[in-house]
């Protein structure tokens, strides 16, 4: 398999000085669905921001993520943020348009697509979250759940080869939880999930890459990492009920 997203000795530091990135490295391959977990303040949302060039490199001689081969640099943001779509732990972060259509409709008009397109493609998203309809609403006006899956339509609508997921199912109900886990399992796209939902990475991820402190402490697969409970329990996450009640064979 090729690979979708290499990240090699990737550093960065808050402008307070504060390190939040320590050499992390690691791959995912096309296709992949891939969880990202660790506790609060272990650089996860700060490591996201990277892989779609959001978050510069400070004093980086080499380009330390590279999608599909091209590297992540200033003069290759608009390739890359094309390729890389970036879901946002807040809606409200992504949502600023009067209209849901606007919203969705925003990523697209920026790739300069033409506005029959750029209609056709915010159609056919809103359908793939299951939103027909909701075009003239207004995002402010709609429930948590509503609004991720708007933000969702919004970042598919630019046809992202990687989808970078930041707490997808964070202040979600179950029942908005549960619809979320199903169309996130049925996108044929490269997935990575930053989140403390392990039951959904269980679900959803082949491998989990666990991350502490700004560097990656563990990989593996779902079943045999989130299964170690002195590993999970060690960096500050708990087994998920999931595996609980499996056998370990």
């Amino acid at each position: 398999m090729s690979m979708a997203l290499q990240v090699r000795d990737l550093r960065y530091c808050y402008p307070d000085g504060k390190e939040a990135l320590k050499g992390v490295t690691f791959a995912v391959e096309d296709g992949e669905c891939v969880g990202l977990v660790g506790p609060n303040g272990a650089g996860k949302s700060t490591l996201l921001l990277h892989l779609n060039g959001l978050l510069p490199e400070t004093d980086a001689p080499l380009p330390a993520v590279w999608v599909r081969g091209i590297p992540v640099s200033r003069d290759r943001a608009r390739e890359i943020h094309r390729r890389v779509g970036l879901l946002f732990q807040d809606p409200d972060d992504q949502l600023f348009c009067p209209t849901v259509f606007e919203d969705v409709a925003f990523g697209p008009s920026q790739l300069g697509l033409g506005e029959q397109e750029v209609k056709t493609l915010v159609e056919s998203s809103l359908r793939t979250v299951g939103l027909e309809g909701f075009e003239h609403r207004m995002p402010h006006h709609l429930s948590g759940g509503e609004k991720r899956r708007v933000c969702l339509a919004g970042v598919l609508a630019c046809r992202p080869e990687i989808l970078v997921l930041d707490e997808p199912t964070s202040d979600l109900d179950p029942r908005a939880k549960r619809e979320l886990k199903a169309l996130l399992g049925g996108l044929p796209a490269t997935r990575i999930i930053a989140t403390h939902d392990l039951e959904l990475v269980v679900e959803l991820c082949s491998r989990v890459i666990l991350i502490d402190e700004g560097r990656v402490v563990a990989e593996g697969s779902a079943g045999a990492l989130l299964g170690d409970e002195t590993l999970m329990l060690a960096h500050g996450l708990e087994k998920p009920h999931i595996l609980r009640h499996r056998h370990p064979h």
